[in-house]
C-alpha cells in the first residue's frame, strides 16, 4: 500500500461462491431443478473487502487462501482485479479453499459449504494490527485479541454480529462493544441481544453502548443514532427486483464507513448505505456484487422518479468526478487455471 495507512482494515474467512439463481420453487429431496442463472466469484469477508475498495477505499484484507484452483483464482480477483492488499493473508499448504453453493429464492437463500478450520487464526494473520483509520468486524462470542490492539492504535471499529446458532443471544457478547465506534446489526439479531421487542427499543439500549448504532431492517430499511453528532435517522428500503440478495449487509456496511470516512451527515450515510446494498442485490454473488462508485454514479444518472431524486440529492456533491470504469459482476464459469485475472479496463 505504498505506506499509506489504510482506510479499511479487514480479517475473516474467504470463501469460494457458487451461487444459483432463478429457481421456479425451492428444491425437495430426490428432485433435480434446473435453474436460470449462475455466477461466482470470491466470497465470506471478500464481500467487505471488495465493496470497500470499489468505493476508493485502501483496503487491507488478512484472510487464508488455500493452495489450489479456488483460493488462487480467488487471490487473483482480489489483488489484480480489485486492488485489495493482502500483504497480512497467507495461502496454506495442503488446506482447501472452503467452497459455498448459494442457492437463491425469493429474498432469501439457503447455503451447502465445504472447508476446514483455517490454520493460521484472526491473531496470528493481524499480529500487530497495522494503524487503520477503520477495521470492519465480526464479532463473536471469543473476543479477538487483535481488535483491542487496533482500538488502542486508534483505529475506529465498526462491527456487526452473525446469526448464533445455538440461539441463546448471550447478552456478554455485547460487552465488546466498548472497543467499538459502530455497531451495525440486523433486527433480528440486534432485538435478540438486547432482549427487547421492536428494532427501534433494540436501537435505544445499543446506542447506550456504542457511539454509532444502526440496525437494518431489510425492507424495512434502516435506522441510526450518533451519539457524538446527536442525529437519529430513519430511511426507508429501495424497491428493486432481488437476484440474489448474498453479501446485502456486507455491501451496507463497506458503505456506511466510505461515507462516515467522508463525514457526511448520519441520514446521508444512512441513505447511501440502503441504496449500494439495494443496486447489490441485483447481481449474483456478494463481493462481485457491490456497485462502486461507477454502479451508484450510473443509478444518479438514470434516476428518473422525483421523490428518489430529492432524497438522494446529496449524491450530486458526493459522486466523484471520475466515478472508475464499470465494475465485475460475478462470471458464470472462472476463467481457466492458466488465464491471469488482469486489472480493471
Amino acid at each position: 500500500m505504498d505506506g499509506d495507512r489504510p482506510d479499511v482494515l479487514l480479517t475473516g474467512l474467504l470463501f469460494y461462491d457458487l451461487v444459483l439463481t432463478g429457481l421456479g420453487k425451492p428444491p425437495t429431496p430426490g428432485e433435480e431443478i434446473w435453474t436460470r442463472g449462475m455466477g461466482c466469484g470470491p466470497g465470506g469477508i471478500a464481500n467487505l473487502a471488495v465493496a470497500a475498495s470499489r468505493f476508493g477505499l485502501r483496503t487491507s484484507l488478512a484472510t487464508v487462501f488455500g493452495d489450489d484452483f479456488y483460493g488462487a483464482y480467488c487471490r487473483g480477483v482480489l489483488r489484480d482485479q480489485e486492488g485489495v492488499d493482502l500483504s497480512l493473508s497467507r495461502t496454506a499448504d495442503g488446506w482447501p479453499t472452503p467452497v459455498t453453493v448459494s442457492v437463491a429464492y425469493g429474498h432469501d437463500r439457503a447455503l451447502l459449504t465445504h472447508g476446514q478450520e483455517p490454520p493460521y487464526s484472526q491473531d496470528v494473520l493481524m499480529g500487530d494490527p497495522p494503524d487503520a483509520l477503520t477495521a470492519l468486524v465480526h464479532i463473536e462470542a471469543r473476543p479477538r485479541e487483535w481488535l483491542a490492539k487496533a482500538a488502542a492504535n486508534g483505529t475506529r471499529i465498526y462491527a456487526d454480529v452473525g446469526w448464533d446458532p445455538s440461539q441463546e443471544w448471550s447478552p456478554a457478547l455485547l460487552e465488546q462493544l466498548a472497543l467499538c465506534h459502530a455497531f451495525l446489526p440486523n433486527e433480528t439479531e440486534a432485538m435478540a441481544y438486547t432482549r427487547t421487542d421492536s428494532a427501534m427499543a433494540a436501537l435505544g439500549t445499543l446506542s447506550e453502548l456504542v457511539p454509532v448504532a444502526v440496525v437494518t431492517r431489510g425492507g424495512d430499511g434502516a435506522i441510526a443514532v450518533d451519539q457524538i453528532t446527536g442525529e437519529f435517522a430513519e430511511v426507508p428500503a429501495l424497491e428493486t427486483d432481488v437476484l440474489d440478495a448474498t453479501g446485502a449487509g456486507d455491501v451496507f456496511g463497506a458503505s456506511f464507513v466510505a461515507a462516515s470516512l467522508g463525514g457526511w451527515p448520519l441520514a446521508e450515510r444512512l441513505r447511501f448505505a440502503v441504496l449500494s446494498a439495494g443496486l447489490s442485490v441485483g447481481h449474483h454473488g456478494g463481493a462481485l456484487a457491490a456497485p462502486g462508485w461507477h454502479g451508484v454514479e450510473r443509478w444518479w444518472r438514470s434516476l428518473s422518479d422525483p421523490g428518489l431524486r430529492r432524497a438522494y440529492g446529496f449524491l450530486a456533491d458526493r459522486i466523484p468526478a471520475d466515478p472508475g470504469p464499470p465494475v465485475h459482476h460475478a462470471p458464470v464459469t472462472p476463467p481457466a487455471p492458466h488465464t491471469p485475472v488482469g486489472p480493471r479496463s
